[in-house]
């Protein structure tokens, strides 16, 4: 699909690897709907783009929020042809501490977010897409999720986190499937360690440090790697149905 003209709806869009997303489909022609639940940070990137970005504020994991924020996505430029998710959240604890056994609720969120939060995006943007004219090959859509090298390498305490991304994972052909009769593709991207704000928190040597685990390049993922094979997916009509590792050959250890 030639990005240039289309509209794309990032979740996570206002930072880490859907803000590099956004900038990346609007520098190569398209418009944007940065979908998060940082008003702040949304409205700045939306102001910083222009016309060609607007800001949506929603819980992915609510069918009310997802549903008005998908409807807006497709009315703010008249149609919807591109979806990433990148929304998404960490909570690590062990199934069992010193104290008792893992909160439930606690893993129930990871849950909601990463998981259930993909499906109940891809659901609606799929249906949006299924309105429109068939391009070259008829393809309608491309919707791209984001799982983690943690669906694979679980560590120690990641327990929800893995499963959550395990089921992004399992989704990706089911729903390929589903959808090719739509003329819409649906890919995963796995990335590994990246620079994102769920390690901004940490001390630059740690991260240094982290970095130096990926046999090469030997540093920490840029969200603009990311944001490439994600223009590199949409521009490629035969990637479908496939889960891709981004991740500099990193195989985790268990802590």
């Amino acid at each position: 699909m030639d990005i240039s003209g289309k509209v794309a709806l990032v979740t996570g869009g206002a930072s880490g690897l859907g803000a590099a997303t956004v900038r990346t489909i609007v520098s190569s022609g398209g418009r944007a709907v940065i979908l998060d639940l940082n008003e702040q940070l949304g409205n700045a990137l939306a102001g910083e783009l222009g016309a060609v970005a607007r800001y949506v504020r929603a819980d992915v994991s609510s069918a009310a929020d997802a549903e008005q924020a998908v409807k807006a996505a497709a009315a703010a430029f008249g149609a919807l042809h591109i979806c990433v998710n990148c929304a998404g959240i960490g909570d690590p604890q062990r199934i069992v501490t010193k104290e008792g056994p893992a909160d439930l609720e606690r893993f129930n969120k990871v849950i909601r977010v990463n998981l259930i939060g993909t499906f109940n995006i891809a659901r609606l943007a799929a249906w949006e897409m299924s309105r429109n004219q068939p391009g070259p090959d008829g393809e309608r859509g491309v919707i791209i999720n984001t799982a983690s090298v943690a669906a694979f390498d679980g560590q120690i305490g990641q327990a929800a986190y893995s499963a959550s991304k395990g089921g992004i994972v399992a989704l990706t052909l089911p729903l390929a499937r589903d959808l090719s009769g739509l003329g819409v593709r649906v890919m995963t991207i796995a990335p590994g360690l990246f620079d994102t704000p769920l390690l901004a928190r940490l001390p630059e040597d740690v991260k240094a440090s982290l970095g130096a685990m990926v046999p090469f390049p030997r540093r920490l993922g840029r969200p603009e790697e990311y944001a490439l094979l994600a223009k590199q997916i949409i521009e490629n009509p035969m990637l479908n149905g496939e889960v891709i590792r981004l991740d500099g050959a990193i195989r985790m250890a268990p802590k």
